[in-house]
């Protein structure tokens, strides 16, 4: 197991972010962790970088507790960009070369190139999309067993959305890498996703193999979880 969350419970304040978890992301495989906002997506993601940590339960990766150390094992594209705005793309590329030993400066480039991010503007001249596709140049680069994607597709329009896509397809190292993505969009995703699972209110509400959803019950990850949800929330979400 590459990545495993056992009876995990976390609170900020009075507030239960995570309520109980127990989760397992195998190698090899891409998941998709579904929920609203606010329903402990990202807390998950935090717990596997060692960002924050449980009130309860254990976190691991390659059967190592999470401490902050983890991350030599861990790519993390959070939500929020986390730039040096006065940098170029070169310079930032530069940057994660020097921080990170497993960085892959090569493929770095060749990304950036094929994402026609230009590398020598100042990242405070990007727009948005670009931007986005920085976060994920400077993810994929990283040659290490777990990458973790939160909402990589927020405030993207599809022509964004689409080139993320096909980086994913094209350089995530399928035969030994563990991907984890949290979103609440689904339909870009959900042709990339092996297996997925649902998180409401800080409670895992469901867990499903893709290919089994498709072929053994007829239905697609959206239509699964729109069902899903509103067994738990009592509301119509279509």
């Amino acid at each position: 197991m590459t990545v495993e969350l056992r009876g995990v419970t976390k609170r900020y304040g009075s507030e239960k972010a995570l309520n109980n978890v127990t989760l397992r992301f195998k190698p090899g495989k891409i998941y998709g962790l579904l929920g609203p906002n606010g329903s402990g997506k990202s807390t998950t993601l935090k717990m596997i970088t060692g960002l924050v940590y449980p009130n309860s339960g254990t976190v691991s990766v390659l059967q190592e507790k999470v401490t902050r150390r983890i991350s030599k094992h861990v790519a993390y594209l959070t939500e929020l960009d986390m730039f040096y705005d006065s940098f170029t793309c070169g310079k930032m590329i530069d940057f994660y070369d020097s921080q990170f030993s497993d960085f892959d400066r090569e493929k770095a480039m060749q990304l950036l190139q094929e994402m026609d991010v230009p590398k020598d503007k100042k990242i405070k001249q990007l727009s948005k999309g670009n931007r986005g596709r920085l976060k994920l140049v400077l993810t994929l680069a990283r040659d290490v067993p777990v990458v973790l994607l939160d909402e990589p597709f927020s405030g993207l329009d599809p022509m964004v959305r689409d080139s993320i896509v096909k980086s994913l397809l094209n350089y995530v190292q399928f035969d030994k890498q563990t991907v984890i993505i949290a979103t609440h969009e689904i339909d870009e995703i959900e042709p990339l996703l092996d297996e997925v699972a649902a998180i409401y209110n800080g409670d895992v509400i469901g867990q499903q193999n893709v290919e089994t959803l498709r072929e053994a019950e007829g239905v697609s990850v959206l239509e699964w979880f729109k069902s899903i949800m509103e067994q738990h929330s009592g509301k119509d979400v279509s």
